[in-house]
């Protein structure tokens, strides 16, 4: 995929998820969406169970899971499907996808050219700082690649 199509592909990506934030709207009840969604309902485990096509200590089993932390996806999915509910799958960007590779090449450029700054140093070569902000922006548009962002973990 070119530079500009993974660009658009993030903008709309970005459009999408936009709709989701902020994300605190979307933390689980404290028992579970699951529960929180019976109990609303008026539904009682024995029902739900039922309705599942499990024994009624296994409902026990699945609120516990999704109050863990520990469900299944497609255990939810079927959960939902016996609330009438649909599951919303989603990875909400804590930036915007945008915005996190803007920053990684920002990090990257700013590595790099401390790196050349301290040998320079070293070499009494030492350059006025003039402005950070375009050394960094040249730096990323002449040297930093999309495919490289990820290559190390910092």
């Amino acid at each position: 995929m070119k530079t500009g199509t993974r660009h658009r592909a993030r903008q709309r990506l970005d459009d999408r998820l936009q709709g989701l934030k902020p994300v605190e709207r979307f933390h689980a009840p404290p028992k579970g969406w699951v529960r929180a969604i019976r109990d609303a309902l008026g539904m009682t485990g024995v029902q739900f169970a039922r309705r599942l096509a499990v024994r009624p200590q296994s409902v026990e089993t699945l609120e516990q899971s999704e109050e863990s932390g520990s469900i299944q996806l497609k255990t939810l999915r079927r959960a939902a499907e016996a609330l009438d509910c649909t599951l919303v799958y989603a990875l909400v960007p804590n930036d915007s996808l945008e915005g996190a590779v803007l920053g990684r090449a920002r990090k990257i450029a700013k590595r790099e050219l401390g790196r050349v700054a301290h040998t320079m140093r070293l070499e009494a070569q030492e350059t006025a700082d003039g402005n950070t902000d375009e050394r960094i922006d040249a730096y990323i548009r002449e040297n930093v690649k999309e495919r490289d962002l990820w290559n190390d973990r910092d």
